[in-house]
């Protein structure tokens, strides 16, 4: 059962932080060739809305093999707590951050379809350049660490 425990807590964050990647390094490039602004903005919303649902269930995923793994091992092992903290402290971040960038997601989707592009272009304006960046640097962070307790 442990194995099938964290087999879901890579697969979830491989997802996760892949899916990020993916986006921000092959989609958005080419999202910014297209001319018309109204076009770009609604690809531009459906993607990143298509993402967003996508990961959400292994976010959770995520949190409850975390959870799991943190109960069977007490808290992880002495020395190594701190790793274990860090990789926790980073993944909630992460969701924090989602979570802001789902809902201005959500609030220009909302803006969008009510005719007011520069209003929803303004709330995903830091998706891309800024959020999105902060989330897939942490997730590696994260990946990298994960593997370091698993390999000790």
């Amino acid at each position: 059962m442990s194995h099938l425990v964290v087999f879901l807590h890579v697969l979830s964050a491989f997802v996760w932080v892949g899916g990020m990647i993916a986006i921000r390094v092959a989609v958005h490039p080419v999202l910014q060739s297209i001319d018309d602004p109204k076009i770009k903005l609604d690809k531009t919303l459906e993607i990143t809305g298509r993402l967003f649902h996508l990961v959400i269930p292994f976010i959770l995923t995520l949190l409850a093999t975390g959870l799991m793994m943190a109960i069977a091992t007490n808290g992880y092992y002495g020395s190594l707590k701190s790793l274990f903290l860090s990789k926790e402290i980073i993944w909630t971040v992460m969701t924090l951050n989602f979570t802001y960038m789902y809902i201005q997601r959500r609030a220009a989707w909302k803006l969008f379809k009510a005719g007011k592009l520069p209003e929803a272009k303004a709330k995903v304006s830091k998706i891309p350049n800024l959020l999105l960046p902060i989330n897939i640097m942490l997730g590696v962070a994260a990946l990298f660490i994960g593997v370091s307790l698993r390999g000790l």
